[in-house]
């Protein structure tokens, strides 16, 4: 039975893990929802971040296990856990995990509407069980867990067609796209979420099913336009890096060729802004001194991401992680400052006025001998700043190096 899960994924060879925790201080990822939770029997209560569990619709895949609308009986919500004995839980728990892997292809939200209410149920009880856990979680239910999760999370993601001449990242005018599903994907992600951050998950035996492919398809789902589900893939990727340490080489350089593609092929991914936060607090926690692939990142991918003209959804976090590597090593500053002449905007005012902010706060960690390398192309910058005809440049540029 393992040797048919496992080999439904393409191995990557393994390779060893990083030593470098996660930084705790200025990690910018957020902590997670409380989740679904229930205030008596099968009734949901609204979470803490706003979104209630309600009946949803999920396109599914191919691979995917679908209901039979005509055998819609066999499709029954089974017993609570309460109702069987300690020892039967764990055997509960992997029928549950089973009946969740049905998935569902609906164009008319009427369909099936009794067995979506199942398996929206059985999804809250897994939540509650898993929160509540107090011993380890055999094999049997790693494997069964990450195998109901795949089959619900890993999907072809559809970008509907936009009208021409509308920037895809315009906020002004497109409103984020979303999903249909997210009443059900919503308890798959919290579920995981919660499966992945508890103490009675062993890692060691995980790695086995959360492996090298897993973490490289929940990559990639952080194209999604739905900014929920951008939103739980931040959180579970964060803690899928701090509990398997083997996953991290694989996340960076995952993450290093997603900036590459979309610098130089696509300029389009809607979860840059998310990768960098994750990025920002993997950053942090980088030990000293920083290893030369650590900085080649920074000149090869970091910096370049100044170039794309779509940089305001993400240059918050962009910032903060140029700023991480200058504060980690001040030698850097010199590096940093030349990248940010070299993509300097000439035309877009408002990219300008972005660049001098970023600047201000990377010339607050540079020390002076960094800051003479650099200081005459630096200078050659700011005074065409103040002889801008853009009234914002020429008081940031004066505000930035005046005051």
């Amino acid at each position: 039975m393992i040797k048919q899960i496992l080999g439904r994924f393409p191995k990557k060879p393994s390779k060893s893990g990083d030593k470098d925790p996660i930084g705790r201080s200025g990690a910018s990822v957020s902590n997670p929802p409380r989740g679904a939770e229930r205030a008596s029997g099968h009734t949901p209560i609204i979470s803490s971040s706003g979104l209630s569990y309600g009946d949803g619709q999920h396109p599914g895949n191919g691979n995917n296990s679908r209901v039979n609308n005509g055998n819609s009986s066999a499709f029954e919500l089974l017993p609570g856990f309460k109702d069987v004995p300690n020892a039967e839980k764990n055997n509960l728990f992997v029928k549950k995990l089973n009946l969740c892997c049905v998935t569902f292809d609906f164009s008319d939200p009427t369909k099936s509407m009794k067995e979506k209410e199942v398996k929206r149920q059985t999804l809250l009880e897994l939540v509650d069980y898993v929160a509540s856990a107090n011993q380890k979680f055999p094999e049997i239910v790693m494997q069964e867990t990450t195998r109901m999760v795949s089959l619900n999370l890993f999907r072809t993601l559809t970008t509907p067609p936009r009208e021409n001449n509308i920037s895809a990242y315009d906020l002004d005018e497109d409103e984020p796209v979303m999903d249909p599903a997210w009443s059900h994907l919503q308890i798959v992600y919290e579920l995981f979420l919660r499966f992945i951050q508890s103490p009675e998950t062993d890692a060691k035996l995980a790695k086995r099913y959360i492996d090298h492919s897993f973490v490289l398809r929940l990559l990639d789902l952080f194209d999604s336009e739905d900014p929920r589900e951008r939103e739980y893939l931040k959180m579970i990727l964060h803690r899928v890096y701090g509990k398997f340490m083997v996953h991290r080489p694989v996340i960076r350089k995952a993450i290093n060729n997603t900036f590459y593609q979309f610098i130089y092929e696509t300029e389009k991914h809607n979860g840059i802004a998310e990768l960098l936060e994750i990025l920002g607090s993997i950053i942090n926690g980088f030990a000293l001194p920083l290893k030369e692939e650590h900085k080649l990142f920074l000149i090869r991918a970091l910096i370049p991401l100044h170039k794309p003209k779509c940089i305001a959804m993400y240059h918050q976090q962009l910032s903060y992680c140029i700023t991480q590597f200058v504060e980690k090593d001040c030698k850097l500053s010199d590096t940093v400052i030349r990248g940010l002449l070299k993509y300097w905007p000439i035309t877009n005012s408002n990219k300008e006025v972005m660049f001098l902010g970023e600047l201000e706060e990377i010339l607050e960690a540079t020390q002076p001998a960094e800051f003479q390398k650099c200081m005459v192309p630096l200078f050659r910058q700011i005074a065409r700043c103040l002889n801008s005809s853009h009234f914002q440049v020429i008081l940031t540029a004066h505000g930035t190096f005046f005051y």
